[in-house]
């Protein structure tokens, strides 16, 4: 069985990658950028292990033996689910794998955003730290004692609410349905938007979500509150976050996702120093791609068996 990774895969990953392949799987790694090697790879691969590049019509058709699309992570907005129905392809995710890194830098950014890390580190490396305007800080503030706003509540959020209430913050959320045994308070959205000072989004991108968070959400918001988003960039209108953020309605926001990826050099987010941003990276560390190789590798053993996979997901 011949599988192909879709991804920059760093060294370390590679090794581990290819030490826990089993002697019937192999696998080739393609990084991203090459578009040549990836379509000559699929011609004869029975499994695309698909990260955040698009899944799209064009390379599935370049994979005439293609059975399985395996989903490093959660989100699978970025495969053509229709192309994978028409040839009859299985998707599969790989739901709780990232949850305890995409929770960690959750927190990351929330503080990040609170505290203007970017602004002072910035200065420091440049000698200027210890002659900021004195103004500059007057921004900053701290988890005790917010309200903190959760927008779905998956096993992202679950982990963080206790973590966000050990802290000191009270903790609210929202989501299609009451969760059980969950110390946070359900609220609706628009009362979420309304009372909290740090507003985090953590539901999948959809018809009903994209754009969620707009020019109408944003001005619903409470005056100088912090947006955090680690889901999908398009679940947020940037240019009227941009303009939130730049009328100083919102004091700050934190982001690990953006609604183009990757993003060029100077797009309008970037310019802001009340903004913190990372490339889509939240769910990334060695141990999020330990559990994923396991997930991946036990879905292959299941493909080649023809028993049913793990997680997979409707088409």
């Amino acid at each position: 069985m011949k599988a192909v990774l879709h991804f920059r895969a760093s060294p370390a990953f590679r090794q581990r990658l290819l030490a826990a392949a089993p002697d019937w799987l192999r696998v080739a790694i393609v990084d991203e950028a090459d578009a040549q090697v990836l379509h000559r790879e699929l011609f004869d691969a029975e499994v695309l292990l698909h990260v955040l590049t698009p899944a799209t019509a064009a390379m599935i058709a370049a994979a005439p033996r293609l059975r399985l699309i395996q989903k490093i992570g959660v989100g699978v907005n970025t495969i053509d689910l229709a192309a994978a129905r028409a040839r009859g392809i299985a998707v599969a995710n790989m739901p709780g794998t990232n949850s305890q890194a995409v929770a960690e830098m959750t927190l990351a950014l929330m503080l990040a955003a609170l505290r203007r890390i970017p602004l002072l580190d910035r200065a420091t490396r440049e000698g200027r730290g210890w002659t900021l305007p004195a103004a500059s800080l007057d921004p900053v503030g701290e988890i005790a004692g917010s309200t903190i706003g959760l927008v779905g509540y998956g096993e992202v959020p679950r982990r963080l609410a206790p973590v966000l209430q050990a802290l000191g913050a009270r903790v609210l959320y929202t989501a299609r349905s009451l969760k059980a045994d969950v110390s946070a308070e359900f609220v609706t959205l628009p009362q979420l938007l309304a009372t909290a000072d740090i507003v985090s989004l953590h539901v999948p991108l959809s018809s009903d979500t994209e754009r969620m968070i707009d020019a109408a959400a944003l001005a619903r918001m409470k005056p100088g509150a912090v947006l955090v988003n680690t889901a999908r960039g398009g679940l947020v209108d940037e240019a009227a976050l941009v303009q939130a953020l730049e009328s100083g309605r919102l004091r700050a926001a934190g982001v690990d996702v953006l609604a183009v990826e990757p993003a060029g050099a100077g797009f309008a987010l970037a310019a802001l120093d009340t903004v913190v941003m990372a490339p889509h990276v939240a769910w990334l560390t060695p141990q999020t791609l330990a559990r994923s190789l396991e997930v991946a590798i036990e879905n292959c053993r299941r493909l080649r068996a023809g028993t049913a996979l793990l997680h997979e997901v409707k088409t």
